[in-house]
């Protein structure tokens, strides 16, 4: 537990120090993520990028278990 830890916030460590490169990259602009923006009103529903980030996030800890 205490190695997953440490793994963790080294990986929020480095997405922290790398975020003005990683904010411009289109995740969150993908096709079929969702957005509703009416006046006074705004919703946002990142499905594709949801979908793309839990493959990535799977295949990662999937390499990590073997």
């Amino acid at each position: 537990m205490q190695r997953n830890l440490i793994i963790i916030g080294i990986i929020v460590i480095v997405v922290g120090i790398f975020w003005p490169w990683l904010s411009k990259l289109p995740i969150g602009k993908l096709p079929g993520d969702i957005v509703i923006d009416k006046p006074n009103f705004k919703i946002y529903i990142p499905i594709t990028t949801m979908i793309i980030i839990s493959a990535v996030l799977t295949f990662i800890f999937w390499l990590f278990r073997k």
